[in-house]
């Protein structure tokens, strides 16, 4: 059982196999999710492809949404730490 994006289910009934599903309450989405990021980590970690960056990002996004905030809420706080810590860019490690 884990969590899949929307049209999983018809991709399966298409290819003529039986997809058996359930909606998940707020806490087992909430935790389904928090299950996918680390699984779609695990895939980045592995595949290191650009397919994996967005499929990461709208797992977090999709967690977003469960604590209340829209993507666009996001941004502005992503952007917001960016002015006030900074960014990854100059690959700063600290000792």
């Amino acid at each position: 059982m884990k969590l899949v994006r929307d049209k999983i289910p018809q991709i399966i009934c298409k290819n003529g196999e039986v997809a058996k599903t359930h909606i998940a309450n707020e806490k087992e989405y909430e935790r389904e999710l928090l299950n996918k990021l680390d699984e779609e980590l695990e895939e980045l970690k592995k595949d290191k492809t650009v397919e994996e960056i967005a499929d990461l990002i709208e797992v977090a996004l999709a967690l977003g949404k469960v604590y209340g905030k829209s993507e666009k809420e996001i941004n502005i706080l992503r952007k917001k730490k960016a002015k006030e810590r900074g960014l990854f860019k100059k690959r700063i490690i600290l000792e």
